[in-house]
C-alpha cells in the first residue's frame, strides 16, 4: 500500500527489454534505498513494482508485458525520471489517500496553463471512468494523491502546487503525455453499489 506522497523522482538509467517483460535500473538515493530488500514494494509512476536486485545506488524492477499495455511505463526511455514511493509501513504518517499501486488507466494531457498565478493540467480519459472521479474528491496520478478540480464527462482539472512540481514528475508533462491514473478505491465501491441498487430497485418496477 502507498500514501500518494512521492519522495522522490528518480532517473532511469537503463531498460532493457526482453520477451515479455522489460527491466527497469532506476537510480535511487541512497537515503531511500535504507532497509530495501529485494522482494520489497516500490511504486513507480504510482505502479506497484517487486525489487528483483540492488546494486548499490541502482535498484532494478521488471514489469510484465500486462503491466506495459495498460500503464507509461511502456512510454519510458532511458533518461526518463519516475515518481518513486517506498510501500507504507506500519506506524507511518498517512499525508496522501491510501494507494494500491494497480493502475486502472492513462489519462492524456491535452491542456496545461503556467501562469505567475496557478499551474492547471487538464487530462482527458475514457468516459467509462469519469464516473469515478468526482470534483472535490481523490485521485492517484502518476501515484501523486491529488485533489480533482473541474470535471467535465471527459477530463478534469488538476491544480498543482509548487511544492508538487518541485518534488514530482508532473512539471514535465506536456499536452499529449500519458499519465497513470488510480482511481480512489472508496469512490469507486460507493459508485458501483449505487448504481447495482439503483439498477435492481429499476429492474423490480
Amino acid at each position: 500500500m502507498f500514501t500518494g506522497i512521492v519522495q522522490a523522482t528518480c532517473e532511469v538509467t537503463a531498460i532493457q527489454k526482453n520477451d515479455g517483460f522489460h527491466t527497469l535500473e532506476v537510480a535511487i538515493p541512497a537515503a531511500l534505498c535504507e532497509g530495501l530488500t529485494t522482494g520489497a514494494s516500490v511504486a513507480n509512476n504510482g505502479v506497484c513494482l517487486t525489487v528483483t536486485q540492488i546494486a548499490n545506488d541502482r535498484v532494478f524492477f521488471d514489469v510484465m508485458e500486462e503491466t506495459l499495455k495498460l500503464t507509461n511505463l511502456s512510454d519510458l526511455q532511458t533518461g526518463s525520471w519516475v515518481n518513486i514511493e517506498r510501500s507504507l509501513t506500519f506506524g507511518s504518517e498517512i499525508g496522501g489517500h491510501i494507494l494500491s499501486g494497480h493502475i486502472h488507466t492513462t489519462a492524456e494531457v491535452v491542456e496545461v496553463s503556467d501562469t505567475d498565478e496557478h499551474y492547471d493540467v487538464r487530462v482527458k480519459v475514457e468516459p467509462s471512468w469519469m464516473r469515478y472521479i468526482l470534483y472535490k474528491g481523490f485521485v492517484g496520478i502518476n501515484g501523486c494523491s491529488l485533489t480533482v478540480g473541474k470535471v467535465d464527462e471527459t477530463s478534469f482539472w488538476l491544480h498543482l502546487i509548487p511544492e508538487t512540481l518541485k518534488l514530482t514528475n508532473l512539471k514535465a508533462a506536456t499536452v499529449g503525455s500519458r499519465i497513470n491514473i488510480e482511481i480512489d478505491s472508496q469512490t469507486q465501491a460507493i459508485v458501483d453499489t449505487v448504481e447495482r441498487v439503483l439498477a435492481a430497485r429499476f429492474a423490480g418496477q
